[in-house]
């Protein structure tokens, strides 16, 4: 059985360092009718799941904390259900498939002023949880597991998953976001329900686990890390984890949710590129060991400028939609920036580039004046033509993206 409140007055217990109050104070002032829910997402573990429930009823039992198991059941057909009923958890069935879908149902019908969710595999030990309380009871809004500063028993991971998957979009989620996790991966994590109302996480398959971090990390959340031991799963049959296609969605979220890095910087860097090369071979013609570089160069290096611009310019669209989706919290520099610049501003510098852009077509229709309308020599008028051509796409492109924004902006105003 599970303890409330008021069947416990003879267990001691710590203080929040923050508050001052004991966990029991804290817990008896908040909205929620139990302290602990234990989420178990579930897609026929029929063979593992009553191992879990029994561990994580102990658990409470044992420690005497208020709280309950709830299996959030994703289409079994296997009779995970009546074990669950049969074990004492509570059970929700979940209509849209998927492993970030039944954590979501889970945690909105979760009763518990704190939530620790694991997969109901048997590979985590459900009665070893109080670290994670202990964090959560210590203020932190997010607790993650991290296996690889833990213990990984032989054949609980596959190798791709230790020494590359998990690795490896666990150093992209610190590198794009400056995320404090070192195992993005972890199925073991805990968090507040106040937490968790804060991250309106949306994404419903594997890639949950990634949104889950990269959320807490950018709304400031507080995030702390527990080691965590994993162990081989308890079935007979394969896992549901599909490791590159999985791979390939949590870095697809980091990339989606990443502006900078998916459009931002390689635009930047295309652009920059394009100019000073373009700039280069303005003059005249360039010799690198024995490639000659001409104007048909110069008009590839107009194209990266062109590719670069509108790289960049779909990096302030995508972060402008997803701050107005409710996808990403608000910009404080952005904002800055849009203060700075009015659309007004940016209309009227593409109207400077198109006038520019025409001020160099009308030069080179009187070069060719000067030239009674006769041939002209490609190397020196499309010195002319390229960049002026060049000048009138920015132009416009600008003019049109700044129309744009502010219809992105004020939708979201």
């Amino acid at each position: 059985m599970s303890y409330s409140i008021l069947e416990r007055p003879s267990v001691r217990h710590g203080r929040n360092r923050e508050t001052g109050k004991s966990h029991v104070e804290a817990f008896e002032g908040s909205k929620h009718e139990v302290e602990l829910t234990i989420l178990l997402p579930c897609l026929n573990e029929s063979e593992t799941l009553e191992t879990c429930i029994r561990k994580a009823r102990r658990f409470l039992d044992e420690h005497r904390i208020s709280g309950e198991v709830l299996v959030s059941d994703n289409g079994s057909d296997d009779g995970s259900q009546d074990i669950a009923y049969s074990c004492g958890a509570k059970v929700i069935d979940v209509p849209v498939r998927g492993y970030g879908a039944a954590l979501i149902y889970g945690a909105l019908k979760a009763r518990g002023k704190y939530v620790i969710m694991g997969d109901s595999d048997d590979s985590y030990d459900f009665s070893d949880l109080f670290p994670f309380l202990e964090k959560l009871r210590d203020g932190y809004e997010l607790v993650m597991g991290n296996r690889l500063t833990g213990h990984i028993y032989p054949g609980a991971m596959p190798w791709k998953n230790r020494w590359i998957g998990t690795p490896v979009l666990s150093a992209i989620g610190k590198l794009f976001f400056r995320c404090p996790v070192g195992d993005f991966n972890c199925g073991l994590r805990a968090f507040s329900a106040d937490a968790f109302e804060k991250m309106a996480l949306r994404t419903t398959g594997m890639e949950f686990a990634s949104e889950m971090i990269v959320k807490a990390t950018l709304l400031d959340l507080r995030i702390a890390e527990v080691p965590t031991t994993l162990s081989p799963d308890g079935r007979s049959r394969a896992p549901h984890l599909r490791p590159w296609r999985d791979g390939w969605r949590h870095l697809r979220f980091m990339l989606l949710y990443s502006p900078r890095w998916l459009f931002l910087y390689p635009g930047l860097f295309v652009m920059l590129a394009g100019l000073l090369a373009g700039a280069w071979l303005m003059p005249h013609s360039r010799r690198v060991g024995h490639l000659g570089l001409d104007i048909h160069t110069l008009f590839f290096c107009a194209i990266a400028v062109l590719v670069g611009f509108q790289a960049i310019l779909f990096a302030v669209f995508s972060k402008t939609f997803a701050i107005m989706e409710g996808l990403l919290p608000p910009d404080r520099k952005m904002d800055r920036v849009f203060r700075a610049f009015q659309m007004e501003t940016w209309i009227a510098v593409g109207f400077l580039l198109v006038l520019t852009g025409l001020g160099g077509a009308l030069y080179g229709v009187s070069f060719w004046e000067a030239r009674s309308f006769g041939a002209l020599l490609p190397t020196q008028v499309m010195r002319i033509v390229i960049p002026s051509g060049l000048s009138l796409a920015l132009g416009c492109q600008l003019m049109l993206s700044s129309f744009f924004l502010s219809l992105l902006r004020m939708a979201r105003t």
